[in-house]
């Protein structure tokens, strides 16, 4: 009893309100640090460690300098494996963020309560299933003798597609999938961003007689840009670090035609035991997103407009 008393009159009595309201903040979010600490920090230096070194785990590690990134110079699969990347990157992204505005925007039409939330939900639906179990559905869809979509294209005439065996159609396979599961990530922040507007510009611009066109590049488009970006940034970052929908899809093939870097690290860290060489691969990735992310923030500031 005397304890609770001296902690209720010896130490919090002596904080000012700011300062205690500060401290609890910090209790709050003590777990996220040290979660950050140890699941991403900590293995991020030890990355930068390794990436010098000839790693083993059954026998001591040797330094080695910069050979493992002298190495890369020479590795033509990585060339590939990072152009396939680029490829991937570009049109995830620029499909996922293009048609999440276009159903945003439909969805942001005059529709009944019970219409709009029901799209809603439709199309966020594939965001709240894991990638993995997605892509083993989907494995089945692309089947090129028995798979549902080559099955309806028949329909059309089209012959059957080898979706996931062939070089030029294995890369679109993924893209597709990709697009269908994260797009209803971007309409629903595209949504909100939408409805965030106010309705005052649209009339004081319908007055001066702006037309559909206008209103949308002129008013919906500038108003919109801080969600564009957000949007822009976090699907570029995912889409260079895509791993597990093409492991299960094509495990990087047919050949190479798939291979993601990621893929390549794994491949090199956990079938091959070349850690040392995987880590620096990962620090390469790990530098070119960080100069493109920045890159990007600093282009942000000539479209990008917060008020």
């Amino acid at each position: 009893m005397q304890n609770s008393t001296a902690f209720k009159g010896g130490i919090l009595p002596e904080m000012t309100p700011k300062r205690r309201e500060a401290v609890v903040g910090y209790l709050f979010i003590l777990p996220t640090y040290i979660g950050f600490v140890i699941f991403i920090l900590y293995p991020l230096i030890e990355s930068v460690r390794i990436s010098f070194l000839e790693f083993s785990i059954l026998r001591d590690s040797t330094y080695i300098g910069l050979e493992n990134y002298a190495r890369m110079l020479g590795d033509s699969r990585l060339r590939i494996v990072y152009m396939n990347t680029i490829i991937f990157t570009l049109f995830a992204v620029f499909f996922n963020a293009g048609v999440g505005l276009l159903l945003a925007v439909l969805l942001n039409r005059r529709l009944p309560t019970l219409m709009r939330n029901l799209y809603r939900s439709v199309f966020f639906f594939p965001v709240l299933v894991a990638h993995t179990y997605i892509a083993v559905i989907w494995r089945f869809l692309y089947q090129q003798d028995t798979g549902v979509i080559n099955y309806y294209l028949s329909f059309l005439g089209i012959e059957a597609i080898p979706w996931l065996s062939n070089v030029h159609w294995a890369m679109a396979a993924i893209i597709i999938m990709d697009v269908w599961k994260n797009t209803g990530f971007a309409m629903l922040v595209f949504l909100a961003g939408l409805q965030s507007i106010p309705n005052e510009y649209y009339e004081a611009a319908q007055l001066d007689g702006a037309n559909e066109r206008q209103l949308f590049f002129r008013i919906t488009i500038p108003l919109l840009s801080p969600t564009i970006f957000f949007i822009l940034v976090i699907f570029m970052i995912g889409a260079l670090q895509v791993f597990d929908t093409i492991i299960v899809l094509t495990a990087g093939g047919p050949g190479d035609a798939t291979r993601s870097v990621v893929l390549y690290i794994w491949e090199l860290a956990f079938r091959n035991f070349d850690m040392g060489y995987a880590a620096a691969v990962s620090m390469t990735l790990f530098a070119i997103i960080l100069v493109l992310t920045a890159l990007q923030f600093v282009i942000s500031r000539r479209w990008v407009h917060y008020e």
